[in-house]
């Protein structure tokens, strides 16, 4: 049973599903690995769902061929979970992490499996019936956001990852770095208007506010919606979780709402059936639930264009280096230069997402 389970293609084959179960038992979680099946979510990671004895679990670990941060970013989610274990904010409940590179050749950890669905591969059939489902849905997810925002994290596993200084004032230069980076024989990054929304946004630059925990990549493909109830099961795919100005998570809900315009098409299903909440909406939401001011809530957003655009269009970089897929690469390089083009019409006044 462990060993036909574990040879489904993109999961556990059968001697890292015997080196798990010598680990669970080394470590108490229980004795047998069963019922192993890949779960679809996230591109940068494997995400198996399996079952410890009687017990569904989740597993995440870097994929087959790690970047050189790949075990850093397990390091960092597994900080998450534990840093947010007790909170209100939904997340899945951590259950044992190893940064034991004998057992699997990489860092990875088990959490519990959360019954939701995930809007990027399924819509329940009560939100399909019910478009008072998928209006509530929303605001309680912004308002999900904002509890985030609030949760304790001085003392906890995420204080390692705050640093002193200005938050906001690194944004604008580690993300022309990280642009930067992409440079190889086959790329010279020259997404049009970059530099001028980098100028606007480094002039406009408000004061930082009290840190806080931010998701990082906030939108409708990663959360777990409950199934019959309108509610905001748990946020998933934490990887990049910092501490630092929530805010920036609220530009970027609203950069990513599946509402005109829509750059990603995050969540487009749902929207496809109609309700959803509208971004003025998701504002209001966050603010009724304790959220942070948005009296700068422009320059929030241009910033999320300007860092979502970049951090996508490394997969346009490693398409032409021959390391992704070429209709991937092409459809995120066109979501990377409408991203910019949009940042720059906040910039300039005409902000097409309130």
């Amino acid at each position: 049973m462990e060993d036909r389970a574990a040879e489904v293609p993109g999961t556990l084959d059968s001697a890292a599903v015997g080196a798990l179960t010598a680990w669970v038992r080394e470590n108490g979680i229980g004795s047998r690995i069963s019922d192993v099946e890949p779960l679809a979510g996230g591109t940068q990671n494997v995400v198996v769902r399996l079952r410890v004895d009687d017990r569904r679990l989740v597993l995440r670990r870097p994929p087959p061929y790690p970047r050189p941060n790949s075990n850093r970013t397990m390091q960092r989610e597994i900080a998450v979970l534990e840093t947010l274990a007790g909170s209100s904010v939904p997340h899945p409940e951590f259950v044992a992490g190893c940064d034991d590179l004998g057992v699997l050749g990489v860092v990875f950890y088990l959490m519990e499996d959360v019954d939701g669905f995930n809007p990027a591969t399924e819509v329940a059939p009560a939100y399909v019936a019910d478009p008072r489902l998928r209006h509530q849905v929303g605001l309680n997810y912004a308002a999900d956001l904002a509890r985030l925002s609030a949760a304790s994290w001085r003392g906890r596993p995420l204080q390692q990852l705050h640093r002193p200084g200005s938050f906001l004032a690194r944004q604008v230069p580690n993300f022309l770095r990280l642009l930067d980076s992409y440079r190889h024989e086959s790329y010279r990054p020259e997404m049009l208007e970059v530099s001028r929304l980098a100028d606007w946004l480094g002039e406009r630059r408000p004061p930082d506010g009290e840190p806080g925990i931010m998701h990082g990549d906030a939108h409708l493909n990663n959360v777990l919606l409950r199934r019959d109830a309108p509610e905001v099961a748990a946020f998933v795919d934490w990887e990049m979780c910092t501490i630092g100005d929530p805010l920036l998570d609220l530009g970027w809900i609203l950069v990513c709402w599946p509402d005109y315009p829509d750059p990603i098409n995050a969540g487009r299903e749902l929207a496809a059936l109609g309700g959803l909440p509208s971004r003025t909406e998701l504002v209001a939401a966050y603010a009724d639930a304790g959220g942070r001011r948005t009296g700068h809530l422009n320059w929030y957003i241009a910033t999320a264009c300007f860092k979502l655009a970049i951090v996508i269009e490394g997969t346009y970089s490693r398409y032409l280096a021959g390391q992704a897929h070429r209709e991937a690469g092409e459809r995120l390089h066109d979501s990377a230069s409408r991203l910019i083009d949009l940042g720059v019409q906040v910039a300039t006044g005409d902000n097409p997402f309130v």
